[in-house]
C-alpha cells in the first residue's frame, strides 16, 4: 500500500487508488484470506476513504498576472469615477435544448425524467449564451445565439446591447471599457474580434473601446463569471432546458438580494466559423496598444474619416 497511498496532511484522511478486490487478491497471495467487504471496513478504520479528483491545482501563474489585475482595477476605477460604462463579457457553456439532464437538484415529489443519453440528434436546437454584465449597474444581458460562438456574433450582440440599453443609459458616453477573458471569440489575438469591433461597433456608434483581458487561466476573476453566470446556473439548476422559451424564462427571472437584474434576447442568425481576416482588413483597425502589457490591453478608436462624414451630415 505504501506506493499507492495519498493523504491530507491537515485532516489525516488517506486514500488509495487500488480497489478493495485487488487488495483482497494481494492479501490472498500472502495467505491472508480477507474478503473485499472486510478490506473496505479495515480501510475505513485506518481513515481511508473513496475520493474523487478535485480541480484545485492551478497551472503556472503568469509572471504578469498581478500587474494585469492591478491595471484592470485602475482602469475600472477611472471609468467608474467618470461615469463611463464598464462591462464584462464572456460566452457561457453551449447548451443542447431538450429533455437532457441539467446539473443540480430541486424539491420535487417525483424526479424529473430526462433522456438516458445526451445525443445531439435528440436536441431541439443549440443555445449559445453570450453574456454582458454592467459592473456598476449590476445588470446582466444574455443573447442566445442559435449557431456558433464567433467574433461576428459577439460584436453583433454587443452592438444590439448598446443600441437598446447602453446608449439610453449612458447618453453622454464616448468611451467604453470591456473586460474579457484571454481566449475564445474575444481573445486578444483574434484578428476577427479586433476587425469586427472596429467596423461593426466603433465605426457605427462613434464609441472608443478599450479592452482589458484577464491573463490565461484566470477567467474566474472576470466579474461576469461569478456575478452573472453563476446566478443563472443556480436558477435553472436541476431543470431540463427544453426550449429557447424555457431558457429565456430562467435567465429573465434570475435575481439576487444585491439587486441583480437580467435581460435575455433570442439572437438568431447564422454565424459560421473559420472566417479569416486578411491583412488588408487588419489595416482598417485603428488599434493602439497600451504601454502596460500591450498584449492584453488596447484601445480601438472610430474611423476618423467616418466621424468626419457624420459631422458633415
Amino acid at each position: 500500500m505504501e506506493h499507492h497511498t495519498a493523504g491530507d496532511p491537515i485532516t489525516g484522511l488517506k486514500w488509495t487508488r487500488k480497489t478493495t478486490r485487488k487488495i483482497s487478491q494481494k492479501l490472498g497471495k500472502a495467505n491472508l484470506n480477507v474478503s473485499p467487504k472486510t478490506v473496505a471496513r479495515l480501510l475505513k478504520e485506518l481513515k481511508f476513504s473513496l475520493r474523487v479528483n478535485h480541480k484545485k491545482l492551478a497551472g503556472n501563474a503568469n509572471p504578469y498576472r498581478n500587474q494585469q489585475f492591478e491595471y484592470i482595477n485602475r482602469m475600472r476605477q477611472r471609468y467608474q469615477r467618470s461615469g463611463l460604462p464598464v462591462i464584462s463579457i464572456d460566452t457561457k457553456k453551449k447548451e443542447m435544448l431538450g429533455r437532457f439532464k441539467n446539473a443540480g437538484a430541486t424539491w420535487e415529489r417525483n424526479p424529473v425524467l430526462v433522456n438516458d443519453h445526451d445525443f445531439k440528434q435528440d436536441a431541439h436546437g443549440v443555445a449559445v449564451p453570450w453574456g454582458l454584465f454592467e459592473t456598476t449597474a449590476n445588470r446582466g444581458h444574455i443573447f442566445i445565439g442559435t449557431s456558433h460562438d464567433t467574433p461576428t456574433f459577439a460584436v453583433a450582440a454587443l452592438a444590439r446591447w448598446w443600441t437598446r440599453t447602453g446608449k439610453p443609459c449612458y447618453p453622454q458616453a464616448r468611451r467604453l471599457l470591456i473586460l474579457a477573458d484571454g481566449g475564445g471569440s474575444n481573445g486578444p489575438r483574434n484578428r476577427a474580434w479586433l476587425h469586427q469591433l472596429q467596423t461593426r461597433f466603433c465605426n457605427r456608434t462613434g464609441i472608443q473601446v478599450t479592452v482589458c483581458h484577464y491573463p490565461p487561466g484566470t477567467s474566474k476573476w472576470n466579474p461576469i463569471e461569478h456575478r452573472l453566470f453563476g446566478e443563472i446556473s443556480k436558477n435553472w439548476a436541476g431543470q431540463p432546458l427544453e426550449s429557447y422559451e424555457t431558457m429565456l424564462k430562467f435567465i429573465r427571472t434570475t435575481k439576487t438580494k444585491t439587486g441583480l437584474t437580467v435581460a435575455a434576447t433570442l439572437f438568431g442568425g447564422n454565424y459560421p466559423t473559420g472566417v479569416k481576416t486578411s491583412n488588408a482588413q487588419m489595416a482598417e483597425v485603428h488599434l493602439q496598444r497600451h504601454r502596460v502589457l500591450p498584449m492584453w490591453n488596447y484601445t480601438i478608436a472610430p474611423d476618423p474619416v467616418n466621424e468626419t462624414r457624420k459631422l458633415k451630415t
